[in-house]
């Protein structure tokens, strides 16, 4: 058995995975690449796989159009169970459907978990900035690391057939974007079939804008169309403390601060909707920093993202829609400066800090009293953010046991929402949540980016892979 890098824990049961087993002994990651130099690429004009997926919603193995939120509060009483220990800052879980599970590190790593086997199988060159903290070493919010990096991942619906990989990620020596920066995030694929996976890497989209330090974005997934969503973040081009106030969120032909839906191999999509003046891939636009994209049963999108100064924020995606970020010189994102405009309204907006970053809209039984409803990671909360979504003129979800309503009257005209939070400072910082092939829930920490609040945080074994279980 190979245990290329680092030590995980044996554990039974990983969707789709048998015969989990520890290691001993193992290699220490190598280092975080520091080129500025572009990589060497090839172009997604020719493809070494048909990447053609269907369309077909009804063929998604979780849709059902006729679905029904809970109306009881949720029980709160779980326990964790770490499954993997020793990542720097995993920032996606992705799951193939023959259950092979990969995982993005922001450092710059990409790999493989098999039945007895975590493998890196790509290493992209990443911006310097996104090196990790050790446990015990003391972090800091600036100095310890930035919001670029690897971050999003995806696999493709057709795996192991089409055994790519996608990711997206920061990296120096673009052209000039946002503030004059040189930060661009993109979008490739990799060949995990391949002897080296990193030679295979296509790019998809490049020269998306990016920032050194905050404003990313980006979460990748496979839709239950079959098209891949991207989420962009503003690339700090509206931020007056750093003097940048060029407002590419409201820019329709920009690709900072969006939602976009694209097909397997870049193009977008005749169903994409016709926005003036707009790049045909975005979805939805006037977005600020959206680390989340997930779905109802019935395939209606989903979006977290990121507010200044609380004012984060749960959206029920309508194809075009304006999120309302980005006009020049304008940050905050009240009720008044949503009231008499035409942008599409939240769902939830905080008056305290979650920082969400990844999501998932938990469909499985395992963890039964949380079947559909919307699980949100927490950064600054350090926490599992639990949110229930309802038709605003439908049976309320109950508040009990701790919850807070979002239903005001400036919010989503078709939506409320009841939150509930659990595991607060247990874990530390959850960059994400993830549903497993066969509904097992996962979730992943991101303690060694330097950011966690208290002294307790990175602990050893840090970061970590949990599974999360009823108690």
């Amino acid at each position: 058995m190979r245990c290329n890098r680092r030590s995980f824990l044996a554990a039974a049961g990983l969707a789709g995975v048998a015969g989990l087993a520890g290691c001993t002994s193992p290699d220490e990651p190598s280092d975080t690449p520091t080129s500025t130099e572009s990589p060497p690429v090839t172009t997604v004009d020719d493809p070494s796989y048909d990447l053609g997926v269907t369309h077909d919603v009804e063929n998604w193995s979780e849709y059902d159009p006729d679905w029904s939120h809970p109306t009881e509060a949720p029980n709160l009483d779980v326990e964790v169970e770490t499954v993997i220990e020793g990542l720097e800052i995993p920032w996606d879980l992705s799951f193939a459907p023959n259950g092979d599970l990969f995982i993005s590190e922001r450092v710059g790593r990409i790999s493989r978990y098999t039945a007895s086997d975590l493998e890196t199988v790509a290493t992209p060159d990443v911006i310097d900035h996104a090196a990790s903290i050790a446990p015990g070493e003391e972090g800091g919010w600036w100095e310890a690391g930035s919001e670029g990096g690897l971050m999003g991942l995806a696999v493709h619906p057709n795996y192991p057939d089409v055994p790519l990989v996608y990711a997206i990620y920061t990296y120096a020596g673009g052209a000039a974007v946002s503030g004059g920066d040189r930060f661009v995030n993109r979008l490739s694929y990799f060949d995990v079939s391949a002897d080296n996976p990193g030679e295979t890497e296509t790019v998809v989209i490049d020269d998306i804008p990016g920032n050194e330090i905050i404003h990313n974005g980006a979460r990748l997934t496979f839709g239950p169309e079959n098209y891949l969503w991207v989420t962009t973040g503003d690339a700090a081009s509206v931020n007056p403390d750093l003097g940048t106030t060029q407002p590419l969120p409201q820019d329709p032909s920009s690709l900072a601060g969006k939602v976009l839906r694209i097909g397997p191999d870049g193009s977008a999509p005749e169903a994409n909707p016709d926005i003036d003046g707009g790049d045909p891939r975005v979805y939805t636009y006037g977005h600020r920093n959206p680390q989340g994209i997930t779905f109802m049963p019935d395939a209606t999108p989903v979006e977290t993202e990121h507010g200044p100064g609380a004012h984060d924020e749960v959206n029920v995606l309508e194809a075009g829609g304006n999120y309302g970020w980005g006009p020049e010189g304008e940050r905050a994102r009240t009720a008044d400066e949503y009231r008499g405009t035409d942008y599409a309204r939240p769902v939830v907006n905080t008056e305290e800090t979650w920082a969400p970053p990844g999501a998932v809209f938990y469909t499985a039984d395992t963890v039964p009293s949380w079947q559909n409803r919307l699980l949100v990671g927490g950064l600054i909360s350090q926490r599992i953010n639990l949110v229930t979504v309802y038709p605003t003129d439908g049976e309320p979800a109950s508040a009990e046991n701790g919850g807070t309503r979002f239903d005001a009257d400036w919010m989503n005209s078709e939506y409320s929402a009841v939150h509930h939070t659990v595991l607060e400072d247990e874990l530390g910082r959850i960059r994400h949540v993830e549903q497993g092939p066969d509904g097992t829930l996962y979730a992943v920490t991101s303690n060694r980016d330097g950011r966690a609040q208290g002294d307790q945080f990175p602990r050893e074994g840090d970061d970590r892979l949990v599974r999360i279980t009823p108690a």
